[in-house]
Formats: C-alpha cells, sequence, structure tokens
C-alpha cells in the first residue's frame, strides 16, 4: 500500500498555473485573448474548481466510498496533468483495512481503486483527481493507482476474480486516455523511482494480467 507522507505530494502547482494563465495573458493581451482560449484555462487558476457530483463513479460496476480528503488532492486530469500510467499495488492487509486506511487522514495515502479477492470493486478517489499512492509527486500526477486485497506472500490471494475484473478496470482506464497496454504503462508499485515498496511482489503474473488487460481491451472496442 502507498503509506509515503502525503508531505511529498501536497500542495497544488499555483506556481505552474499561475504561469499558465498569467503568461497566455501577457502573451496575447487581454482583450485579444480568444474566449474559447479563456473557458480552457480558466479551470488552472488557483482555488477554482469544476463542478462535481457526490458518488459518481469512473467505472461502471464500482462501489463509491470516500477516501479522506488528507489523502488526495483536487485536480482535473487529463486537462491540467496528462494520464499516461496504470500503477498495480496490492494492500498487505484485507478488503475492508485497505478501506478503513484510507478513510483516514493520518494514513495520508489512498489508491483510486480496490479490487478484491471476489472481484468486487471499490472507488474512493475519482480519476480527476490526484491520489496519494505510489510514493512519487510526478508518478501521482500521471497515474490511476489500483489496490489488490491481499499479501504479496500468498498467492492463493491473487484470485482468478481478481485479475479478471482488474483487467477489466485497467481496460477501460486504458481506453479512457489512450494507455497502451504494455509494461511501460502498467506497472507495478515496486517500479515507481524513489519507492520503498515491493508491491505487486513476485507471485504477480504480469503475463497473464497483460492478455486479459488486451482481451478486454478487445472486448470494449466491439
Amino acid at each position: 500500500m502507498g503509506a509515503r507522507r502525503a508531505s511529498e505530494d501536497t500542495g497544488r502547482r499555483i506556481g505552474r498555473r499561475a504561469l499558465l494563465v498569467g503568461g497566455a495573458v501577457a502573451a496575447t493581451g487581454t482583450a485579444v485573448l480568444a474566449r474559447d482560449e479563456l473557458a480552457r484555462l480558466w479551470w488552472r487558476i488557483p482555488g477554482v474548481e469544476k463542478p462535481r457530483e457526490q458518488g459518481v463513479v469512473d467505472f461502471a460496476g464500482a462501489r463509491w466510498v470516500s477516501a479522506s480528503e488528507a489523502n488526495w488532492r483536487r485536480a482535473d486530469r487529463p486537462d491540467d496533468f496528462g494520464i499516461d500510467m496504470v500503477i498495480v499495488h496490492v494492500t498487505q492487509g484485507s478488503f475492508d483495512s485497505a478501506v478503513r486506511a484510507f478513510q483516514d487522514p493520518d494514513h495520508q495515502a489512498a489508491s483510486h481503486y480496490i479490487v478484491g479477492q471476489d472481484g468486487r470493486v471499490t472507488q474512493m478517489i475519482r480519476e480527476l483527481d490526484v491520489a496519494y499512492h505510489a510514493g512519487n509527486r510526478d508518478y501521482n500526477e500521471r497515474s490511476v493507482g489500483i489496490e489488490h486485497a491481499g499479501f504479496v506472500d500468498r498467492p492463493q490471494d491473487l484470485t482468478d476474480e481478481m485479475y479478471e475484473a482488474s483487467a477489466r478496470l485497467t481496460a477501460r482506464i486504458c481506453a479512457r486516455y489512450d494507455i497502451p497496454v504494455d509494461r511501460e504503462h502498467i506497472i507495478g508499485h515496486v517500479e515507481v523511482p524513489g519507492t520503498d515498496h515491493t508491491d505487486p511482489g513476485p507471485h504477480w503474473d504480469w503475463d497473464r494480467y497483460l492478455k486479459l488487460v488486451g482481451r478486454a481491451r478487445t472486448t470494449q472496442r466491439a
């Protein structure tokens, strides 16, 4: 589970957003700045947020349970930060313990989704928002994190139902953001630079998983 302190990932990129807006205005001039350009940039101003509806999920069939707001930050991805990666985690605990951890503001980490051994999917953070799951700010901003309930040293925890449900979820994410289905863009937490985590562990079957994701992606296109 991504238990890095959120202090590595706190704060908005106010300077970046201010420069984007201010730079556009300075270069073009407020009098001649196109209306559609203003519409595209307004949400980048610090403190401005697009309206959102409580409980809406990004993956059909997922159950919504809110993570603590201390464990993620509001964004408007992929407009402000492009999404080009899915990061696979294993919780090192039960499904319920992961939900409780992500609801705990002192935990200061959470993933967008949790997949259970029975194939159930719970979404706790919207994909448009930045979850503190990878222990690396850049990777957090550009990825969707998926936790899988179980332990890295227990291959029996990685069930058929879990693989299949997670693959459908990842396929949908890849389709939504045009992410290639390969090991450069679907990675494990252990592969994130600077992390001290080992999940999803040696028993995670990457060949099987990518085949399932690819098959689900093809089915979704049909």
